[in-house]
């Protein structure tokens, strides 16, 4: 997983500067279903290999609709759940601070039916329930290096995305699929609970599954 750089005057101008480090982590979310009692599901870790960290690793968890109105959240070991209780695509964001000072927010979404983005780092779809996405920042559009995919059977791909910065994805197997994108922001620093933090990181996922 790699992550490129946003810098301030790059984004007013909706463009990606930069690759530099890479990070393991990113957030979830899993369509609700018989096996979990009716509730969607939010992890943190890798889709593969279900390398699922504990939810004490991150704080202010939120499970919301593009209302923004959260809903009630159920904390577990190693995954958060909520039952939703409306129509639209299911947004879950939560951060970390790092021990090397740095922050993470993390912010992911579930469905492709809404084209509109609601996170401050989203894969939007460019139409509603298509196969080709948008990486919007904070309302505009910027390019990503790359886009990763991973599939709930361990399928993986990397997209490259194309001078527009969309990417698109053949779905040739049924099952959840997960993409994910990370970036470091550059530019002002942003303040959290009082506190200054210089290295700003954000991942962001869509995740959707395909009917067999």
């Amino acid at each position: 997983m790699r992550f490129f750089s946003l810098k301030s005057m790059v984004l007013a101008m909706g463009l990606v500067a930069a690759v530099c480090a890479a990070q393991a982590e990113y957030l979830w979310v899993e369509p609700a279903s018989a096996a979990t009692a009716g509730k969607a599901r939010v992890y943190l870790g890798e889709l593969e290999g279900a390398k699922r960290l504990p939810t004490h690793s991150v704080a202010s968890a939120r499970i919301f609709l593009a209302d923004e109105k959260d809903l009630p959240l159920t904390t577990e070991a190693d995954f958060y759940a909520a039952a939703v209780t409306g129509a639209g695509d299911l947004r879950a964001t939560a951060r970390r601070v790092g021990e090397d000072g740095s922050i993470t927010f993390f912010q992911a979404k579930l469905g492709r039916s809404e084209t509109k983005a609601v996170n401050d780092l989203e894969l939007v779809p460019v139409t509603s329930g298509g196969n080709i996405f948008q990486l919007v920042f904070k309302g505009r559009k910027v390019s990503a290096t790359q886009v990763n995919v991973q599939t709930s059977d361990g399928w993986r791909r990397v997209l490259r995305p194309l001078e527009d910065g969309t990417v698109s994805i053949a779905t040739p197997f049924a099952g959840l699929y997960v993409l994910e994108v990370s970036a470091k922001v550059g530019g002002l620093p942003t303040i959290v609970d009082g506190k200054k933090f210089d290295d700003v990181r954000h991942t962001a996922t869509i995740s959707f599954e395909v009917p067999k």
